[in-house]
């Protein structure tokens, strides 16, 4: 190409230049929190308000009395929930699984208490197979599991009667657990025990779904039934 033939591309390359789109300038501060105040607000809307308030609304329709906690009404009052157990010590009631809830300790600051069913402090031991602690724990509740509900020292304890939950607040107990209680039940209440028997398969609760887990027994409603019967005459 001769210097003629360049000479004469200037003015076109020029033109070309001069019609080129200037770049945009870049957004200033202002404007790029402006952009994301808006998205936050659109954000705390959707996912802060709508979105709860429509699963909140799916929920009572469909299942309220899960929706609100599964509790457990008597006389109008709220006297516990499903899912939560409560402790029971007397012999007239069937005993839940042991509890290793602790609660602080009122006389030393940074200490704690065993506290059954301590709703407010839901946990478990922690202690492994290999512990020494939960072998004697579990030797000692299996003999007075025995002396309390009139066994034979060689009787088989279930399982769940001797060890506590993950939670420490299981509403359960195992269908053998309360077959084995309901003699003394029914003796300590003056009841007929094919009546306490009665009660005991209303409270028994089959596997979910039919295939998860295994059928089981909610201690608060059984207790709970126990109480609603008509008082007897003392003889």
């Amino acid at each position: 190409m001769t210097s003629l033939d360049s000479d004469k591309r200037l003015p076109a390359l020029h033109a070309q230049q001069a019609a080129a789109p200037a770049a945009p300038a870049a957004p200033g501060w202002g404007r790029t929190l402006g952009s994301s105040a808006r998205a936050a607000v659109l954000v705390l809307l959707l996912c802060g308000v709508a979105y709860p308030l429509a699963t909140t609304g799916v929920a009572q329709a469909l299942l309220p009395h899960a929706a609100n906690g599964s509790l457990v009404l008597r006389d109008g009052q709220i006297v516990g929930s499903d899912l939560i157990g409560q402790y029971f010590d007397s012999a007239r009631y069937f005993h839940g699984r042991p509890s290793a809830t602790t609660a602080p300790d009122p006389k030393q600051d940074g200490a704690s208490i065993a506290a059954p069913y301590n709703a407010g402090l839901s946990g478990a031991s922690n202690q492994g197979v290999s512990s020494q602690g939960l072998a004697d724990s579990v030797a000692e509740r299996v003999a007075q599991y025995r002396s309390t509900n009139g066994l034979a020292a060689d009787a088989a304890v279930p399982v769940d009667a001797v060890t506590a939950s993950a939670s420490g607040l299981d509403p359960h107990i195992s269908v053998a657990n309360a077959q084995l209680q309901l003699a003394r039940v029914a003796r300590e209440r003056q009841l007929p025990p094919a009546q306490v028997q009665q009660l005991l398969d209303q409270a028994t609760q089959q596997r979910t779904g039919y295939l998860l887990g295994e059928p089981r027994v909610n201690v608060l409603a059984l207790n709970m039934a126990l109480d609603a019967l008509p008082t007897r005459s003392q003889p």
